[in-house]
């Protein structure tokens, strides 16, 4: 685990392949997720900061969720919270995070971007002042997970389509997984291959995952794993 400050008032938190953050404003904080092999997020984050701290999940696959317990509530989209109680099995209250809502840390304010397609209640935030977009999985250059029941393409490139109109208010974009941070430019690319992939025209090969036999698809600035 090694933490890594990004400004004065940003770290990045890296976890053995995955990345969570720590946002603080003029009077509160935020944890964007809690890891994977941590427990104790909450504690890491509290030797950074001595504001008032909140967590809010980008979505609710087990590596994001890691240091969940640690809160009695957290921010999350409803339309994860089959994911996290159904399918992970997790406790805890959840308060909703819905497509538009502010979060307001005291000058520095973060709109949730509903973006369904790698998880049904995936989320993005975008940091306006900063010029920065925090996408979870939903954009990076790694491995993008896109099998299983909870996946979906459709929903996914509509999803990019949505980050892509938005383009002009963010600079860089912060992901979980893969090299920090990305150009904006990726998202054309990650659209362009994901339709290809339902068109049966992005080359793919055979790897066995978990027991699993998955295809990764090579998407020129990624990776998707699919059926």
């Amino acid at each position: 685990m090694e933490i890594i400050q990004i400004d004065n008032q940003s770290w990045r938190i890296e976890d053995q392949g995955v990345r969570f953050f720590l946002l603080t404003g003029e009077e509160k904080a935020l944890l964007v997720d809690s890891g994977m092999t941590v427990r104790n997020a909450k504690e890491i984050a509290e030797d950074i900061t001595s504001l008032p701290l909140s967590l809010v999940n980008t979505h609710a696959d087990p590596d994001h969720i890691g240091s969940n317990d640690e809160f009695d509530s957290f921010l999350m989209n409803s339309a994860e919270a089959v994911n996290y109680y159904n399918v992970q099995q997790r406790t805890g209250n959840y308060i909703p995070a819905e497509d538009g809502d502010i979060i307001d840390l005291g000058d520095r304010k973060l709109r949730i971007i509903a973006i369904p397609g790698h998880t049904p209640g995936s989320i993005a935030l975008l940091d306006e002042e900063r010029r920065v977009l925090i996408s979870g999985d939903t954009v990076q250059d790694g491995d993008i997970y896109m099998f299983g029941l909870m996946r979906e393409f459709h929903a996914y490139i509509n999803s990019l389509k949505k980050l892509e109109s938005l383009k002009d208010k963010y600079d860089e974009i912060w992901p979980s997984h893969g090299t920090f941070p990305v150009s904006p430019s990726i998202i054309p690319a990650l659209i362009d291959s994901a339709e290809k992939w339902l068109k049966g025209e992005l080359p793919s090969e055979s790897f066995i995952l978990r027991g699993e036999t998955i295809r990764r698809a090579d998407a020129r600035c990624a990776h998707f794993l699919c059926k």
